[in-house]
């Protein structure tokens, strides 16, 4: 049996943030956690499902993995740990979610600021050889009056509701739960001086101008990683990530396609008939290629390593051209003449030889009549 769609076993978008995909999680867990749901059979599994679909895109580069190559990114030894398993492996997922619900956890560690996202766009000459931008990028960065402690004197007390536990014990009819001390939000310590700046938050809202190195090669959907660059956290916790992803304009020209690029190659219909060399743009300038006598339109020729550079491994792909033979317009008189002379000495009796497409067409259509008509 295939395995579900991760995103669609937590119910959230591909674009779901990190924020969301936790209370997404939060809500299944409660749902289908064995111990809440003892005589429901089909609630372990469902639970497993929920927890490695978690595992797998709560994780920055498990998640890149699979956007890309799906459930195969951990099958194969293609590197990784998909999850699965009983539920000795919860650590960090326990420590971070279920600790406010089964009384487990790290209840009192700090909370890591929130990951950022920031769609960067670029040109298609900018993704192929890198380049480095400046990005703005409004966040909430560590209060500079108390070094994000949220302190005017950089002193705290114990929490009069918790005494210091950062934990506090619910009644919800036959369950007895621990959840985070509402009063201190789990720290177990509480500001009598609240900073003046950022109210006791820790925190202020600001926009910062960050420096991000383009590699070269990258494509649409690649996602570059700042670490710590991310929103800051609580009460001095560490910062969250921020994560670049880059989506390449079109081009004028060239499409790409992983890592070739591909061109129409537009050629009057005498070059097509007779043959020619003509030059074609690639990404170090111009090279002839030659077109051979009777081309049509569609034939495409294959330039080995004019393409892109791929960013993981550094092999190039191909340049393919594709040849458009094109119609002539706002003819002169002359060379309308000449035309009206080429096309009567088709009507010799041998017209077929020239045009075997255009025989093969007739003879179809000729066909597909007497079938209908007989």
């Amino acid at each position: 049996m295939s395995k579900r769609d991760y995103y669609e076993v937590l119910g959230v978008e591909r674009t779901v943030t990190e924020v969301e995909l936790k209370k997404s999680f939060r809500r299944l867990a409660m749902k289908y956690h064995p111990d809440r749901c003892p005589d429901d059979p089909h609630a372990q599994e469902k639970f497993k499902e929920a927890k490695e679909a978690y595992e797998v895109l709560a994780d920055a580069q498990k998640r890149g993995m699979y956007d890309q190559y799906g459930h195969a990114a951990f099958e194969g030894g293609m590197g990784g740990r998909g999850g699965g398993g009983g539920f000795g492996d919860m650590g960090d997922i326990f420590g971070d979610i279920f600790g406010d619900i089964f009384g487990g956890g790290r209840g009192r560690q700090p909370r890591r600021g929130a990951d950022l996202r920031y769609l960067m766009e670029l040109d298609l000459e900018e993704a192929v050889f890198g380049i480095e931008k400046k990005i703005e990028i409004p966040t909430q960065v560590n209060c500079h009056h108390c070094n994000g402690s949220g302190s005017a004197d950089g002193k705290t007390v114990q929490c009069k509701t918790c005494h210091g536990h950062g934990r506090v014990r619910m009644q919800n009819g036959i369950f007895s739960i621990q959840q985070a001390c509402p009063h201190c939000g789990g720290s177990g310590q509480t500001i009598e001086k609240p900073c003046k700046q950022c109210h006791g938050e820790g925190r202020l809202e600001e926009t910062r101008t960050l420096s991000v190195k383009i590699p070269a090669g990258v494509d649409n959907g690649d996602r570059i990683r700042l670490t710590g660059q991310g929103e800051a956290g609580p009460s001095g916790a560490p910062a969250g990530d921020l994560y670049v992803e880059v989506h390449v304009r079109e081009h004028r020209i060239f499409q790409r396609e992983g890592n070739d690029l591909h061109c129409e190659v537009p050629i009057r219909f005498s070059q097509a008939a007779l043959g020619a060399e003509l030059p074609v743009p690639t990404l170090e300038g111009e090279v002839p290629i030659t077109i051979p006598p009777e081309t049509q339109t569609g034939q495409s020729f294959r330039l080995r390593g004019r393409g892109v550079k791929s960013v993981r491994s550094g092999r190039a792909g191909d340049l393919i051209c594709h040849v458009v033979v094109e119609t002539p317009v706002r003819l002169t008189r002359q060379q309308r003449e000449l035309l009206e002379q080429l096309e009567a000495s088709f009507n010799d009796g041998k017209g077929d030889e020239h045009t075997p497409r255009a025989k093969h067409w007739v003879d179809g259509v000729k066909q597909f009549w007497s079938r209908v008509t007989s």
